[in-house]
């Protein structure tokens, strides 16, 4: 893949936008990444480092722009900035929920529409958002992530039918687990319930045990790249537990699905 082709990525400070943003240069393209701060952020080789906050307009709009003035061009956009939350959806604030809706979808509202009237003009482009197996699949004590990444897929699916004609198409990468600081270190809800403590403690249980035991952000990373450079496919999972729960969500009957995430967070059928 030539180096003409740029491609942006957003959230690069670390876990999966870092190691795509490294993977996406190992590959021969020209790397822009995203970092709220670029005062602390760590150096990536090859990778021009952009000050942007998702969560601001004006922050967004200036760091396209600014892209664009050294590029020239944007071919490629991957959304991987993003946020969780932990907790029970009664415990779970409205504000809580407005603070993690404004990095996880309207965060990429913005830079979609930051982007878009450069790939139209130049009639090529493609978006790839970061989803998650959540945006497929329920989660208990997860409810607000799970309904940002719900809401994620349908922007997605809807926009690539509304940017096809312009020679752009989007893609959706869905893993799973993956072993980062954001899933490690993932908030909780400030409010704390009684009635929820014992279920939603063996839930956080299993959720930590499956973040030790999961693989680091590198496979995520590659089916990134190979979403934002090889032939579209509106719907990517990386190789391993993804793959295998996006199979078992399309073909098994609901009521399956259903008792086997109950048993796999060890709460009661």
């Amino acid at each position: 893949m030539s180096k003409s082709l740029t491609v942006v990525v957003t959230g690069v400070s670390s876990g999966i936008g870092r190691a795509a943003a490294e993977t996406l240069v190992r590959r021969g393209c020209h790397v822009f990444g995203t970092v709220r701060n670029l005062a602390t952020a760590k150096p990536i080789p090859g990778v021009v480092l952009i000050e942007m906050d998702v969560r601001d307009d004006v922050s967004v709009e200036r760091a396209m722009q600014a892209v664009i003035a050294q590029a020239q061009r944007i071919d490629v956009l991957v959304n991987s900035a993003g946020v969780s939350l932990l907790g029970s959806t009664e415990e779970t604030s409205p504000a809580e929920a407005q603070s993690l809706f404004d990095t996880n979808v309207f965060g990429v509202l913005r830079t979609i529409r930051a982007v878009l009237p450069h790939m139209r003009a130049q009639r090529s482009g493609r978006i790839v958002n970061v989803s998650s197996v959540l945006g497929f699949l329920p989660a208990p004590y997860m409810g607000v992530y799970s309904a940002s990444k719900h809401a994620l897929e349908g922007l997605s699916e809807t926009l690539d039918h509304e940017v096809r004609g312009f020679g752009v198409r989007v893609v959706l990468v869905q893993p799973s687990y993956t072993k980062t600081s954001l899933d490690v270190n993932a908030p909780q809800a400030v409010a704390k319930l009684p009635a929820y403590d014992v279920e939603r403690d063996t839930v956080f249980r299993v959720i930590q045990q499956s973040l030790r035991n999961a693989p680091g952000p590198d496979g995520v990373a590659a089916t990134i790249a190979d979403a934002a450079l090889g032939a579209w496919k509106m719907r990517r999972t990386p190789k391993g537990e993804a793959s295998l729960l996006s199979k078992l969500r399309r073909f098994m009957p609901f009521g399956l699905v259903d008792a086997s995430l109950r048993k796999t967070f060890g709460l009661a059928r």
